[in-house]
């Protein structure tokens, strides 16, 4: 494919692509509810990239005729970050604040269960680490979720303060993919019905 190009991302952009691509996912089924409705799920996914994006983060997209396809959000290694400001902090506590409220305590107990799961799987430090990577269903399976890992290699390998790159899924689909891709399964967990594979792809 040669019609689309990578570039930084907004936090809207990515959640955009997220929305989609990530529409019936696991995590979001389990967090809010299998029979939840599609703007649940889409609050929650808001939630998840503004934390990453009020504590400056990278994230990447790829776009097709200057829509947004494709996204990754990542982590660099611990201290390669200016501490976020107050006022970020303080914006995203509310946001948190309002998007538990809605939606409910069973949801936020979930989604405890699975953050502990996905620690569980943590791989060695310092990595940078892929929080979230997809592909708006129209253009899956075209190779664009490659690209956006790749770039994530890159990145680890001219960092000297980095391994590798770290990710996680709860798509038995994904498993075999990562793997072809140099991943090492690194951990196993599960949440209730939830399973957190845990990968590592360690520097050449």
């Amino acid at each position: 494919m040669t019609d689309w190009a990578m570039r930084d991302g907004t936090a809207d952009e990515a959640s955009d692509v997220f929305c989609d691509a990530f529409a019936g996912y696991p995590v979001m089924e389990f967090v809010a509810g299998p029979a939840s409705p599609a703007e649940h799920q889409e609050r929650l996914i808001r939630l998840f990239v503004m934390g990453r994006a009020m504590r400056g983060h990278p994230m990447r997209v790829i776009e097709m005729q200057g829509t947004p396809v494709a996204a990754m959000t990542l982590t660099p290694p611990d201290g390669s970050l200016p501490e976020p400001t107050d006022e970020n902090l303080a914006a995203l506590g509310a946001l948190t604040t309002t998007t538990w409220e809605e939606a409910g305590t069973a949801a936020r107990a979930c989604y405890d269960a699975f953050v502990e799961a996905a620690n569980a799987v943590d791989a060695p430090l310092p990595n940078w680490h892929v929080n979230m990577v997809g592909v708006v269903g129209a253009h899956q399976g075209t190779g664009l979720a490659r690209a956006l890992l790749e770039d994530a290699h890159a990145r680890s390998a001219a960092d000297p303060n980095s391994r590798g790159v770290s990710l996680t899924t709860e798509l038995p689909a994904n498993v075999a993919f990562y793997r072809h891709l140099g991943y090492e399964v690194v951990g196993e967990q599960t949440a209730g019905e939830l399973t957190t594979w845990g990968f590592f792809r360690p520097d050449a």
